[in-house]
């Protein structure tokens, strides 16, 4: 008996160097072979077990003496059958001696117990910093350890604790943790919300335009020389727009009045002369002719110097950049100058990119959230949709949509830049979700 108190006393001096190597543990698996084998030379049990708490299950981590235990032996088939029966045996948090013959285990244990575990087993459980259990310590003895000795152990309990806690990631607070059953209720959840019918949306970037916008173009070629309105002037039917250059013509038209003038001076000497000599009769046709087309040459530049003054062809409101970016730039005939629209009639032009696209048919609601006044939407529905896709000035190809602007008020003045959010067709929610990831995969997989 004196070398049983003895020898607890001398090892005693090691439980420091216990928890170091506990600390130290850098997996779990560790900390449990540390855990199942460094207290033989202490305890003296035949057999110790390191179970880790799974819900109401228990798996097996470590067993004395063993590498790695084989799973399907039948002494672990019955020990996991036999843990949660066991571990409702304990009350409260403490270290306890369960007995069998105290305990009068049923049958499906008792005939375990009696051929592989001693007469009693030392339970220590193990909990959490959150206070919920980790897993249960068991050594098999004969019997139970000195009284002196288990306050002694009390420390090693908390420190293996505390490494199990920090090596499986359990928080302090850590809340509740969904088991399978939870797991696939939670699928099913989540396979119902898919089957969710929902309205397809899209976002495009958009611009407050006329509906009745004309665009006025260079008459002819030639170089600007005066804009006559400022960008965004309101503007009424035959109001000057912008002047071109008239230098050219006006020379040209000066040399063609006076080569008239000499065709017509010919043309009547020719016809004096044809009184008395007949040759000069053959020549009338061909100065007649001559004068003609010296005439018709100089109709032409006057009309085109008529042309230099451009008109708008209605009212409303002059829609361009900036006046210096024209004045001085050569234009060729039918080049676009600027536009005349009527702000009494805004409509959105928005240009769906091709990546975006979403399915749309005509009178599709579509909702404008401009930038400069986000917290007043504009209402409306699609007018015209394009089929073609065309690049954009960022480079963008995209769709170029239509879209009318409903009820009054709100900011509707042209220029407006914003984000339009459009609605197609009801889809599954699923499909909402995974549309632009299966395009992409399909893209990719070449399927």
């Amino acid at each position: 008996m004196n070398d049983r108190v003895q020898l607890p006393a001398q090892l005693l001096l090691n439980l420091g160097a216990l928890r170091d190597k506990a600390l130290a543990a850098d997996t779990l698996n560790t900390l449990a072979f540390s855990m199942a084998n460094d207290l033989y030379p202490l305890l003296q049990f035949r057999q110790a077990l390191v179970l880790a708490q799974r819900g109401e299950s228990f798996e097996l981590l470590c067993v004395s003496g063993l590498a790695k235990p084989q799973e399907d032996s039948p002494y672990l088939v019955w020990l996991r059958r036999s843990a949660r029966w066991l571990a409702k045996q304990l009350h409260g948090n403490e270290p306890q001696w369960l007995s069998r013959d105290v305990l009068k285990p049923p049958a499906e244990v008792a005939d375990g117990w009696t051929e592989w575990w001693p007469a009693g087993v030392w339970c220590v459980p193990l909990q959490g910093r959150n206070g919920k259990r980790l897993g249960l310590l068991l050594f098999l003895m004969d019997a139970p350890p000195l009284e002196p000795l288990q306050p002694l152990l009390q420390g090693l309990w908390q420190t293996w604790a505390y490494c199990w806690s920090t090596l499986t990631g359990q928080r302090r607070f850590a809340g509740w943790r969904p088991g399978r059953r939870h797991a696939l209720l939670a699928l099913a959840l989540l396979g119902a919300l898919a089957l969710v019918p929902v309205r397809q949306t899209a976002l495009a970037p958009a611009e407050i335009v006329s509906r009745e916008a004309k665009i006025v173009s260079s008459p002819i070629d030639g170089v600007i020389a005066q804009m006559l309105v400022r960008p965004n002037q309101a503007v009424e039917a035959g109001t000057p727009l912008f002047t071109l250059d008239e230098t050219t013509l006006r020379s040209r038209a000066e040399v063609l009045s006076r080569e008239v003038a000499v065709a017509d001076a010919e043309l009547l000497a020719a016809s004096q002369r044809a009184f008395d000599n007949p040759q000069s009769k053959s020549e009338l046709t061909v100065l007649n002719g001559k004068a003609q087309q010296r005439r018709s040459e100089w109709a032409a530049v006057t009309a085109q110097l008529a042309r230099t003054h451009v008109l708008s062809p209605r009212a409303g409101v002059a829609v361009y950049s900036d006046p210096n970016d024209w004045i001085g730039k050569p234009v060729v005939t039918g080049e676009r100058i600027l536009q005349v629209a009527d702000p009494a009639q805004p409509a959105m032009l928005v240009q769906l990119p091709v990546a975006d696209a979403i399915a749309l048919e005509v009178g599709a609601p579509v909702t404008l959230y401009l930038t400069a006044y986000p917290l007043e939407p504009l209402e409306g529905k699609i007018l015209e949709t394009s089929y073609q896709a065309r690049s954009t000035d960022e480079s963008v190809v995209a769709y170029r949509l239509l879209a009318s602007i409903e009820g009054e008020g709100g900011p509707r003045r042209l220029g407006l830049h914003g984000t339009a959010k459009l609605y197609g067709e009801r889809v599954m929610l699923g499909y909402y979700l995974l549309r632009r990831p299966i395009a992409a995969a399909r893209a990719w997989l070449g399927w």
